[in-house]
């Protein structure tokens, strides 16, 4: 099917000068397509043959009498939103219409904004009805229908796949779509996926919001005239118009400022725009997608975010989950990354050593994928032949532990907090190096390699330590009383 934004609008009605006025409000709304019929019989045959987003339809009419008409659409295309406009100022009327599966009367005479919103509405509540059938049948899928869309995305991940399913499902909608995630989770990879599964005719213009003042903001996504300030020479076309028919990416939608929240909630609303220095709106039919890796809820809490664009970005939500909590698709993202990296640095793809992997399922990855593919990269680039070296890795990870990302690393059961060592009193060095040791292999799963790198030691200095525990443990166990020895 046709993207609701690109199907007609059906006009019925037995007056040929209000189908001519109404057509002509729709088409400077931004509905492409109106058809108006005069003749109510030829209706059910045209729903036949082509599919429309939506009906606005009068009661009084020859031949055949609206109410009629209005139970045989909502018994043969029960799908598709039905507005009644007629002069019939009647409550009993309008309710039994309501009954009938209308989804909003209109009276005669009917202000252009009361019509163009109530036939956007229609619009949107149809969307919503199909992607939510999409889902469903999404959802039950284990893996996505086309995977093809996301081949840039290595995983394995469960609910990377959900996630997948959910962008397949909402990638029709016109509506926009929020993105969130910590940094280097792949935020502009999802929205590239999303339009390409959109079959957008447009491109995919991407734009960084970061650092950009609200004139700055203007100019860029919606340009200027000549003359709009000193130094506009001549005039500019922005980038909302060079997304024309596809889809606008912005990124870091958190930093905008409150003035230019406004104008893009403007944009969403009704799809108009006002370059620098013009005085008449244009229209856009771009999508659009943004990004943000900042709290939003808390930043509307705070009003440093109006609710209302919020919750009109917020239609379709997608969170992306970091690293850490898919630390299954480490092996998968490494044997990618390095093959990419000998390919585009000239150089033959090094073996990968098995404790490697461990050693990086140990780290909390602050950075995510991207962290991660800088490491795979430098290691690569300082690889000389044979097995990749461990060494720049353990450099990274031994300054910066997974313990740094705080609540947000994942928990390890049966390890124990430094802090509650001796809640009364300061642990001795040696009670803190125990403790360390200990938890270096746990998260190591017992390779002393590993635990070394994480602990920013050599191998032999551990075994050293390690050693030197020995005896102190064997002569507890041979202290403690039969039951209390470990």
């Amino acid at each position: 099917m046709a993207h609701l934004t690109e199907l007609p609008v059906l006009l019925v009605d037995d007056e040929p000068q209000l189908l001519h006025s109404a057509s002509i409000m729709l088409r400077g709304a931004g509905v492409a397509d109106v058809i108006a019929i005069d003749d109510s019989r030829s209706v059910m045959a045209v729903m036949g043959e082509r599919d429309v987003a939506a009906v606005v339809l009068d009661l009084t009419m020859p031949h055949l009498a609206g109410q009629v008409l209005l139970d045989r659409l909502a018994a043969d295309h029960p799908d598709v939103p039905v507005i009644v406009m007629t002069a019939t100022d009647d409550v009993d009327t309008a309710v039994q219409c309501m009954q009938a599966g209308a989804v909003d009367y209109l009276v005669k005479p009917v202000e252009k904004s009361r019509l163009v919103s109530s036939v956007k509405r229609a619009v949107e509540m149809r969307g919503l009805r199909a992607e939510l059938l999409s889902l469903k049948d999404r959802l039950l899928a284990g893996t996505p229908h086309q995977q093809d869309a996301f081949a840039d995305i290595v995983t394995q991940d469960a609910g990377l796949y959900a996630i997948f399913r959910y962008i397949e499902a909402i990638a029709a909608s016109p509506q926009p779509v929020l993105i969130t995630g910590e940094t280097g989770t792949g935020k502009e990879l999802m929205a590239r996926a999303l339009h390409r599964l959109s079959g957008r005719p447009g491109e995919l213009v991407a734009v960084n919001l970061a650092g950009l003042d609200d004139t700055m903001f203007s100019d860029t996504l919606f340009g200027h005239s000549r003359g709009a300030f000193t130094g506009a020479d001549r005039p500019r076309e922005g980038l909302i118009a060079s997304a024309a028919d596809g889809t606008i990416f912005l990124d870091e939608i958190g930093d905008l400022s409150v003035a230019s929240q406004v104008k893009l909630l403007r944009l969403l609303q009704d799809g108009s725009f006002y370059p620098l220095g013009v005085d008449r709106p244009r229209q856009s039919k771009a999508r659009v997608v943004v990004a943000t890796n900042a709290d939003v809820p808390r930043a509307v809490a705070e009003g440093r975010f109006r609710k209302d664009l919020y919750y009109r970005l917020r239609t379709h939500h997608v969170h992306l989950p970091p690293l850490r909590q898919r630390m299954g698709d480490i092996p998968l993202l490494v044997g990618h990354l390095v093959d990419k990296a000998a390919r585009q640095l000239g150089k033959p793809v090094p073996a990968v050593p098995t404790a490697l992997y461990q050693m990086l399922r140990a780290y909390g990855f602050p950075g995510n994928v991207r962290e991660l593919e800088a490491l795979v990269f430098d290691a690569v680039a300082r690889h000389a032949g044979g097995t990749l070296s461990r060494a720049s890795f353990g450099e990274v990870i031994a300054g910066e532990p997974p313990s740094s990302t705080g609540d947000s690393a994942p928990d390890r059961p049966g390890t124990t907090p430094l802090a509650t060592l001796s809640p009364d009193r300061l642990p001795t060095l040696r009670e803190a190096e125990d403790q360390l040791i200990a938890e270096a292999l746990h998260r190591a799963d017992g390779n002393q390699g590993v635990a070394a790198a994480l602990l920013g030691l050599s191998r032999q200095a551990l075994n050293k330590r390690l050693s030197r525990r020995r005896p102190e443990a064997s002569a507890a166990d041979a202290n403690a009383p039969p039951g209390a020895r470990r």
